[in-house]
């Protein structure tokens, strides 16, 4: 087996090597080097291009003080000579070293000379440069190792340095994803932790926790992650290439090993613990900073000693309730994936209504039963061709799961839904997932929760057992999307004004003042200044339209039935001045897509809501609360406890009674998610 071009160079930077070259050859390594530069070179610069000495000085300088030492503590490590060899670094190996091989000393004729000077000089300026703290003999770097971490398999000092570089450069071809440079830093400090020493390789053998660890990454599946993200595929070659299996493995393969096994790690419990992507790069405001975990810290005191690694890891997941159901009816669905034979139902010209004659009733049967929609023992002939009886109550059920009006007719949206794979049904979960882990901590404490893409709140006690739930509309898919986001219900207002916002006053009423100019008047509307002082509530003069299209007085609805607010409003402060309230238009409840708002998300059953919400408050009985909503005047009601409120996106919900809930993806949230996920490591953070 070849060794890795890494660890023959690392080979040939040996101790006596290191000393050589460091005491006696790298500043006329240098001094050569800028030579060589210089006389490829056309002349029309003045200094050396390498180290910016003057070209008449840059071949008899001499070196700082410090290079003159091979002490590496007292010499190499000085503040002159680390200066030096960054220098070094810094103007050879970078531009010049590309340079080099794209062909500028090759037409020169001097690529030998050059390259031959260039190899020691930039492993020198690597070691130095990059790891100034280890320019120490193997047995001190041994000795220390040892006193960290007893028992640790230790490195020599080859194995060290490439593990450092390896580290510091955030890469390691080995890997499926072999860019974590977002991870360096906790490799660092896990790394430091025992004098980079390998933490999952003992004896040259896997450690028991390094084996549960990876028998974990190849179950990833389960939580809705995929395997391969976690190198699935190539444990079994790195598992070949140590003890046991081998019976003598090289260090190469070992710290390959620990370094991968430690990516994969830190990835995994991040994964799974508060998701791949930072839900702010898709404009959510979810993301809570103190549901991190220090990676390094936990890997130290929680895994790589631990007796039960599956048992540590399981503490990482969400502990919802939803998020458990969600992974449970991900591993039905993926079986369901499986024994699916993928066959589209044909179209329709037109809605297929009970009694018709359909030719796809055979595999609607199958499809219907595979899903649990037809019960098992429903009885459908072979051969039947009449969509009728048993299959109809099963539609109506699909309908329910799926978002539709559960009519029994296999209209356009319905005959759609039943021509998605069941693999896509997988991905749904699979996205859904994700978000269920950017949640914050908050959501354990008895919130309100808004699902935008299933039109439904639901009010949650500390058990997280629904004291409260109904039908919502939400913003409009285009150009007004209710956000994503989590805040606390701070008081609710009954008989509310609705002041309206600039922009509806700019393109909707503008336009009704300009045709008729008692508009505002005939709906129950005033025009106010800034301090909410009355300038007009009858007929809008020319003046007074003026003011409004130049945005210095606005408008506002007087409270009332009809008022667009209705007769409760529960605010949630927010940076996007969105609330939940009652609505006028209660006709909108009966559709089954319910996305008409400006943003706002208007409540079918407000007075459940407030009588919710007020359940702590003393004396806001439901009589009150009717009272306060049809009495005759504004009423602000600041709750005694105030409420976390979740306004989230999921398009698959599990609910108490197991049934799988799919809905459409109505800001395109998903696909959105899923684009981003495709790409990879290192993702958005």
């Amino acid at each position: 087996m070849s060794m890795p071009l890494e660890v023959e160079a690392f080979q040939l930077f040996a101790s006596s090597l290191v000393q050589r070259l460091v005491k006696e050859c790298l500043f006329g390594a240098v001094r050569s080097l800028c030579s060589v530069k210089n006389a490829t070179d056309n002349g029309s610069r003045h200094h050396c291009t390498i180290c910016n000495v003057p070209r008449a000085k840059a071949a008899l300088a001499v070196p700082p003080p410090a290079l003159q030492s091979s002490h590496c503590e007292g010499g190499l490590r000085s503040k002159h000579s680390l200066q030096y060899i960054s220098v070094i670094r810094s103007c050879v190996f970078l531009p010049e070293l590309h340079r080099v091989q794209e062909g500028l000393v090759k037409q020169t004729g001097i690529f030998a000379g050059y390259s031959r000077l260039l190899a020691p000089l930039a492993l020198i300026a690597l070691f130095f440069g990059l790891f100034p703290s280890v320019v120490c003999s193997a047995q001190t770097q041994s000795a220390k190792f040892s006193n960290t971490n007893v028992g640790a398999q230790g490195l020599s000092s080859e194995g060290q340095i490439w593990l450092r570089a390896a580290i510091s450069g955030g890469n390691l071809p080995d890997l499926r994803w072999p860019n974590f440079s977002d991870y360096s830093k906790h490799l660092q400090k896990f790394y430091e932790f025992n004098g980079y020493s390998l933490w999952w390789v003992k004896g040259m053998e896997p450690t028991p926790q390094a084996r549960q660890v990876i028998a974990l990454l190849l179950q990833a599946d389960q939580k809705g992650l995929s395997a391969d993200d976690y190198d699935g595929s190539r444990w079994n070659d790195r598992l070949a290439k140590l003890k046991p299996a081998t019976r003598q493995p090289t260090e190469a393969d070992a710290v390959k090993f620990d370094l991968a096994l430690t990516v994969c790690t830190m990835r995994y419990i991040s994964d799974l613990h508060i998701g791949k992507v930072n839900p702010k790069h898709f404009a959510f405001a979810l993301n809570d900073e103190a549901k991190k975990y220090d990676l390094p810290e936990f890997l130290k005191d929680h895994v790589v000693s631990t007796g039960d690694a599956g048992g540590v890891l399981a503490q990482v997941e969400p502990s919802y309730p939803g998020y458990r159901r969600t992974i449970q009816a991900l591993h039905t669905y993926v079986e369901l994936a499986k024994k699916d034979d993928g066959e589209q139902l044909p179209p329709a010209k037109k809605a297929i209504a009970p009694g018709d004659t359909y030719p796809g009733v055979a595999r609607l049967t199958r499809l219907l039963r595979l899903v649990g929609d037809l019960p098992a023992d429903a009885n459908v002939p072979a051969g039947q061709s009449i969509y009728s009886g048993a299959l109809v109550d099963a539609v109506k059920n699909f309908q329910r799961r799926h978002g539709r009006d559960p009519n029994g007719k296999i209209d356009a949206p319905t005959l759609a839904d039943l021509n998605v794979p069941l693999s896509h049904r997988v991905r749904q979960m699979q996205l859904t997932l994700e978000r269920w882990r950017w949640l914050p901590e908050s959501y354990q404490k008895a919130p309100i929760v808004v699902n935008i893409p299933e039109f439904h709140l639901r009010g949650y006690d500390k058990d997280f057992k629904i004291g409260v739930t109904m039908n919502v509309v939400v913003g409009k898919a285009y150009g007004h999307g209710t956000p994503v986001f989590s805040d606390t219900m701070e008081y609710v207002i009954f008989r509310p004004y609705w002041e309206v916002p600039p922009s509806i006053i700019r393109g909707e009423m503008i336009p009704h003042i300009v045709r008729d100019p008692d508009y505002l008047a005939e709906k129950g509307f005033e025009v106010v200044d800034s301090k909410q002082n009355i300038v007009s509530a009858g007929t809008v003069t020319p003046e007074v339209l003026a003011q409004l299209q130049a945005g210095k007085i606005f408008i506002r609805q007087k409270p009332g039935p009809k008022n667009a607010l209705g007769l409760g409003k529960f605010i949630v402060p927010n940076s996007y001045n969105v609330y939940m309230h009652d609505t006028p238009a209660t006709e909108l409840f009966e559709k089954s897509r319910r996305d008409f708002s400006h943003g706002c998300i208007r409540l079918e059953k407000p007075a459940d809501l407030a009588a919710w919400v007020l359940r702590d408050n003393p004396g806001w009985t439901p009589e009150r609360i009717h009272a306060a909503m049809n009495g005759t005047t504004t009423q602000q009601v600041n709750l005694t406890h105030p409420i976390p409120v979740l306004i989230l996106y999921a398009t698959v919900i599990v609910l108490d009674d197991g049934v799988v809930h799919f809905f459409d993806d109505i800001y395109g949230h998903d696909e959105s998610l899923d684009k981003v996920l495709a790409k990879g490591y290192p993702y958005p953070w």
